[in-house]
């Protein structure tokens, strides 16, 4: 099993790549959507694990390419800032799983192979399903990073009031 990790935090990439070493993969990191996109046409790998924010770019804009040179692989998105739209989005684009930074390595199991029985482990008794404030929260921190920290631009987007946005971005939910 080949893993693609294309990650732009390093440190990350490295705790990634060891963690999915231990569970047999082999595994490339690249951090440039441009090293990404070479490195799956050259290594052809069976798996991949994509950050949705690299530096200058969108993951998902890397997912059609990805899927067009590999069709048979799994391709899971990986994103510190969830929200059922970009979960859509990204599954709409032809991603086969969308998870939350951070992931347990069961949790990376289960979407990477889901036909093998790692899907049951998933739900682990001290896991708990992402409580709807913590999603909110998330997805708004996702419109004010789009709109580059500015929350009157973001509040107009979200179609609520500035110092409501506010209010909801300082109560960060566990």
């Amino acid at each position: 099993m080949k893993l693609l990790i294309i990650e732009d935090d390093n440190a990350f990439a490295g705790v990634l790549a060891r963690r999915m070493s231990r569970q047999g993969f082999e595994c490339h990191h690249a951090a440039e959507p441009s090293e990404a996109l070479l490195s799956a046409r050259r290594w052809c790998p069976s798996h991949v694990l994509l950050d949705m924010k690299l530096a200058e770019s969108n993951g998902l804009s890397l997912i059609t390419p990805l899927r067009a040179s590999l069709p048979k692989a799994t391709i899971v998105l990986l994103t510190g800032f969830a929200s059922i739209a970009t979960a859509v989005e990204a599954v709409k684009l032809g991603a086969d799983n969308y998870l939350a930074k951070p992931a347990d390595t069961q949790t990376l199991l289960a979407a990477l192979l889901p036909h093998t029985g790692h899907a049951q482990k998933r739900a682990l008794p001290d896991e708990q399903p992402m409580n709807p404030r913590r999603l909110e929260w998330e997805h708004l921190q996702q419109v004010l990073s789009a709109n580059e920290g500015n929350v009157s631009a973001t509040a107009r987007q979200l179609g609520m009031h500035r110092r409501t946005l506010q209010r909801k971005l300082a109560k960060k939910p566990h």
